[in-house]
């Protein structure tokens, strides 16, 4: 048999199994059609991976590229950690469907795409004209879905609203979404009572979708919020998948057994998983500070407040009561000031000449609510531990990013450029779970927590999405002070059998597909 590709002489992990294996694979088209000795074998191409590690392509449990992979179809953060498909569509935030008053994150809004979307269709004949290099999953936004109904306002559904809502989710997933998320902890959401969540997550469920949630706390609030979750998926029937576990604030640390509990006890009863990332400091926009109820209504009538007297110093009041080390931990991520980027919000105050409460609402005025925070608030043992736990796979929680185009001028959590690469090295170095469990939870558990067909193992039919690594030099380069740095140690990419990454370097081979729901 001739083959298009052949990998020998590697270290197989096949993404499943818990030892290594020791065989030679063979690629036709797009898929693994052979697992053997290929020694004698003929293909157009052959790659020697000899002290190389061969795996399947990283799942990216839990990103936010859905609109920077048509702007930015390298994907060169995600490629260079050797992730093959992700997961978008997370924390009720969604690049489909775009309905009536719905306007997107501001990091998408503000970029300039070739031709507008409205629909789950509509945006997959985008993803097809950008001609990416990694594959994406999409879910469906909450919040996307509830802003563009119903508006910004603390508010339920009405009965119409809801109806349709439930038609709209239908109609997205019928097109290729793979269920829905929530962002409990952002407006509108955050105002939006339980039983909405579950009459949505019950559609989902008829349609084989799951359920994703970024909790409406994960501080102090956080086994509640658990709870809710767990009762959201068992009222509705749907797989629970909580984002990025953690627990945050270091008085909340020791509530992470509780959590754990919690979990464990509820997996008796409901498909439930979860993911996690490998950093101890979080990332949001920097407004999420401000006090809930300043936060509805959308962009225009939150700065409204933040500039009218009297409403803006109620604000100030609520915020200046917290106490003074609270802002020591806050990092300032993306802004139009170029010298604040990167820098911790108690040294931008210095600079002003200002207290950090009105440093902060200075920047978040004049960035028009665009200004990036990173906010250290997690313990590492905590986080280490969350990483073993056996249900949890990694998640990024960071969009894609490149150090060229129109990507590169922000500042992003360095998670966009070294997740998978620092969880990995870890692995290797003993820092964590066993290497062959590391791949594991970053190839065939996502692959099962999402319903991704014939993905994220090495298996004779399934596609040809494999990573070759060379462990010797393996590394992330990023930081949070200048994070637009691209991983090392990634040797060759193979994305639906084109090969991606060759030698470390990026060939402009781009054989990235939306994955549907049905497929």
């Amino acid at each position: 048999m001739n083959f298009d590709l052949k990998i020998i002489h590697g270290r197989i992990f096949d993404g499943a199994s818990k030892t290594e294996s020791q065989f030679d694979i063979g690629i036709v088209g797009d898929t693994i059609v052979t697992l053997d000795d290929l020694s004698a074998a003929s293909a157009t191409t052959t790659i020697d991976a000899t002290g190389c590690i061969v795996c399947p392509g990283f799942i990216d449990a839990h990103s936010h590229s859905d609109t920077y992979v048509l702007l930015e179809p390298s994907a060169a953060s995600k490629i260079y950690q050797g992730i093959t498909t992700e997961i978008c569509g997370n924390c009720g935030a969604s690049a489909a469907p775009l309905n009536g008053t719905y306007k997107m994150p501001s990091d998408w809004l503000d970029k300039n795409y070739a031709k507008p979307w409205s629909t789950v269709a509509e945006y997959r004949e985008r993803f097809a004209e950008a001609q990416p290099a990694i594959n994406i999953a999409l879910l469906v936004g909450h919040n996307t879905l509830h802003a563009g109904i119903c508006g910004y306002e603390p508010r339920a559904a009405t009965p119409a609203e809801m109806k349709t809502m439930l038609q709209t989710l239908e109609q997205a997933l019928d097109e290729g979404a793979i269920g829905l998320s929530t962002g409990l902890a952002y407006p509108p959401g955050s105002a939006v009572p339980r039983e909405e969540i579950i009459e949505l997550a019950k559609t989902v469920a008829r349609h084989g979708g799951l359920y994703t949630t970024h909790m409406r706390s994960e501080s102090n609030d956080l086994l509640d919020s658990i709870d809710e979750a767990i009762d959201i998926a068992e009222r509705s029937g749907t797989r629970l998948q909580i984002s990025h576990l953690k627990a945050s604030g270091e008085s909340n640390w020791n509530k992470i057994d509780p959590a754990f509990e919690k979990i464990h006890s509820a997996m008796g009863r409901i498909a439930l998983g979860s993911d996690r990332y490998p950093y101890t400091a979080g990332c949001t926009d920097l407004d999420i500070v401000l006090p809930q109820w300043a936060t509805y209504g959308g962009r225009d009538a939150i700065l409204a407040r933040l500039r009218d007297p009297e409403i803006g110093a109620r604000i100030r009041r609520e915020l200046i009561n917290k106490p003074n080390d609270h802002w020591d931990n806050v990092m300032v991520g993306s802004t139009q000031f170029e010298a604040f980027k990167g820098k911790y919000l108690t040294e931008v105050a210095e600079k002003l000449g200002l207290h950090c409460v009105d440093a902060l609402l200075h920047l978040i005025d004049a960035d028009d609510l665009k200004t990036g925070g990173i906010f250290f608030s997690m313990s590492e043992e905590n986080m280490w531990r969350v990483l073993a736990e056996p249900y949890v796979s990694l998640g990024s929680d960071g969009s894609m990013r490149a150090p060229w185009g129109p990507l590169s001028h922000d500042h992003p959590h360095p998670r966009a450029y070294g997740s998978h690469t620092k969880f990995l090295r870890a692995a290797l170095d003993g820092r964590t779970v066993p290497l062959a469990e590391a791949i594991y939870k970053m190839t065939a558990l996502p692959a099962e927590q999402f319903g991704l067909q014939k993905r994220g193992q090495l298996k004779e039919g399934y596609a040809a999405d494999i990573a070759i690594f060379d462990p010797n030099t393996l590394q992330e380069n990023t930081t949070y002070a200048d994070p637009h740095q691209l991983s090392d140690g990634i040797r060759h990419l193979i994305i639906n059998g084109r090969q991606t990454l060759k030698n470390g370097k990026h060939t402009s081979q781009h054989g990235g597909r939306f994955l549907a729901r049905q497929d």
